[in-house]
């Protein structure tokens, strides 16, 4: 296993692990879209072509895409947005 190979892996276990800590909606949904960019990335160098253009379409993009139009929907971003600039007057 080469060692690109091994920081890859580092960083999906550290993504994996602060997507589930995280208590912010929006950061959670940009972590899972780079958890789906890096597992991608594996998936090509485990010469698995297919897989990760279906990891890189499906999982960062059309999933993220559904994620920010509901987090939208129910207004998630907005009043994740509100607190801060209350703490900031």
């Amino acid at each position: 296993m080469n060692p690109f190979m091994v920081i890859l892996l580092c960083f999906l276990i550290i993504c994996a692990i602060f997507v589930s800590l995280s208590k912010n909606l929006l950061k959670s949904v940009v972590i899972f879209m780079s958890y789906s960019l890096i597992m991608s990335v594996i998936w090509m160098l485990l010469e698995s072509p297919d897989l990760a253009i279906t990891e890189a379409a499906v999982g960062a993009g059309v999933t993220s895409v559904l994620f920010f139009a509901t987090l939208k929907k129910i207004q998630a971003i907005d009043a994740e947005e509100k607190p801060d600039e209350q703490e900031e007057d």
